[in-house]
This record gives C-alpha cells, sequence and structure tokens, in this order.
C-alpha cells in the first residue's frame, strides 16, 4: 500500500488542523493506520492509531482530549484533526499503516508501509 500524508502548515497556537493521509494499492479496510510525529532533534513519537475497522482508537496521552483521529474506508483516507495546537506540538508528522497483528501497536516498528510526512509549524 501507498501513503500520502497531507494537510500541514504554520498555524498559530490554538489553531486547527487536519491532517490526511491518503492509500492506494490495496483494501484499506484490512490496514490499521497510525500517526506519528518527529520534532527537530527528537526521536519519532506515537500519536495515535486508528484499527482497520475504525473500531479501536488509541492516542497518546500528549494528545488526548485535543486530537482526534478517523478512518474512512470508502475513501481510503485517515484522517488526524488537531485542535489547540501548541508548539510543542510542531513536527512532521508520518502516517504509517499495518495489516499484520503485533502485542505492540503503538511502537513504529509495526508498521510496514509509510507516507512521506508533512510539516506541521505552531507559532507562539
Amino acid at each position: 500500500v501507498q501513503l500520502q500524508a497531507s494537510g500541514g502548515g504554520l498555524v498559530q497556537a490554538g489553531d486547527s488542523l487536519r491532517l490526511s493521509c491518503a492509500a492506494s494499492g490495496r483494501t484499506f479496510s484490512s490496514y490499521a493506520v497510525g500517526w506519528f510525529r518527529q520534532a527537530p532533534g527528537k526521536e519519532r513519537e506515537f500519536v495515535a492509531r486508528v484499527s482497520g475497522s475504525g473500531g479501536s482508537i488509541y492516542y497518546a496521552d500528549s494528545v488526548k482530549g485535543g486530537f482526534t483521529i478517523s478512518k474512512d474506508n470508502a475513501k481510503n483516507t485517515v484522517y488526524l484533526q488537531m485542535n489547540s495546537l501548541k508548539p510543542d506540538d510542531t513536527a512532521v508528522y508520518y502516517c504509517a499503516a499495518t495489516d499484520r497483528w503485533s502485542h505492540r501497536p503503538l511502537i513504529a516498528t509495526s508498521y510496514d508501509y509509510w507516507g512521506q510526512g508533512t510539516l506541521v509549524t505552531v507559532s507562539s
């Protein structure tokens, strides 16, 4: 499966953005999709994950209450709605997908397919 992330940009603190991850190539409903982010000088970190059906969702503690992940299998797209953005949310955001089970679904190595990343910059 090929992934294309989009929707990043420069916003001010408190603003909202919606990222999209468009998939092509295979049956998207078979894939769980995660969002990760990497800030300058920091390691890549988990943000959110949605299961293949969309019925199971996880969030990092740092984004709970502010970010919402959703999956539209008809459109082969996963969204990450980000509200009340903070400067600490500044990072390159990546979407990733996998169709295999993992006992550690929130780590990057559990995903096999990655998009190219989209930059989110939040100014104070």
